[in-house]
């Protein structure tokens, strides 16, 4: 009776300074955590989150409102320089090139080249990530994935030279950058909509179905507005006619805008998606 007396008070000892060492690390934890704020990030916590749409809206609304910004200050104050060209005949609508060339404009627009570039390239890499988790190892839609990022980066390339090189500086230059982003934006849909062909096929959501039907008839309306819009620059260009380089500009417009909505799709394409930003500094891989 008395070993089993001293066994039983030993195990309440025991238990005892283990209920301390818990308590004395849960104080701890707390501790650690009153120190490090309210706000302090946890392993399951990001450091920020929000939604794929809001990325794609916000990408696409600062080159959009970038151009009718310097379109509307053209057309107000610099209206005879934007407008003015070669033939000297009368023109009523500044053309996209002429717009961002003139100052304070130009400024406008490189500004918002440049932030909307670093999200565009996140876009690009993530419908990479997109097909290739729809397609695994088939070998013609893994071939068009990589193939759409190529051009996809040519398109962004391309506007970048014609944003950083105005057509009053370099026209040449800045005429090869525009048409490396008309090219390659044009090859970049007509891929798109394979891709998204072959997704509609395996999927029975709307939203793929409705991406994939406003994707085709984007991509015939680009083709289309840039059918009119190479016309009328060579008529303006070639027989000087009054009223052509007008609707030059004004095809040019519709073509970029077309262009905008095609890339607006991506929020059917990422639908319930979130961009995440967590810390790495605990992980260990």
């Amino acid at each position: 009776m008395d070993s089993a007396r001293s066994r039983s008070g030993v195990r309440g000892v025991c238990e005892d300074e283990d209920d301390r060492g818990q308590q004395l690390i849960e104080g701890l934890v707390l501790l650690q955590k009153m120190l490090q704020g309210p706000h302090a990030a946890g392993p399951d916590r990001p450091l920020l989150r929000f939604s794929f749409r809001s990325c794609v809206v916000g990408t696409l609304c600062l080159p959009l409102l970038g151009l009718l910004s310097c379109v509307f200050i053209s057309s107000m104050y610099h209206f005879e320089d934007a407008t003015g060209t070669h033939c000297h005949v009368p023109n009523y609508l500044p053309s996209i090139s002429a717009s961002i060339s003139l100052t304070p404009e130009c400024h406008i627009w490189r500004a918002c080249i440049g932030l909307h570039w670093g999200p565009r390239v996140l876009v690009e890499y993530s419908y990479l990530k997109l097909y290739r988790g729809r397609f695994g190892a088939r070998s013609v839609e893994r071939s068009l994935s990589a193939l759409s990022l190529l051009f996809s980066v040519c398109e962004n390339m391309g506007l970048l030279i014609l944003t950083s090189v105005s057509s009053t500086e370099a026209f040449a230059v800045h005429k090869t950058g525009f048409l490396l982003f008309i090219g390659s934006s044009l090859v970049y849909m007509l891929i798109t909509c394979r891709l998204w062909s072959a997704i509609k096929k395996q999927s029975f959501s709307p939203e793929d179905a409705r991406s994939y039907r406003w994707k085709k008839r984007l991509l015939l309306a680009c083709s289309f507005f840039c059918g009119f819009a190479g016309f009328f620059y060579w008529k303006h260009n070639v027989h000087c006619q009054s009223g052509a380089y007008t609707l030059f500009a004004l095809f040019e417009y519709l073509l970029v805008f077309s262009n905008m909505a095609f890339h607006l799709t991506a929020v059917w394409d990422f639908r319930g998606k979130d961009i995440v930003v967590v810390s790495l500094e605990d992980k260990h891989f």
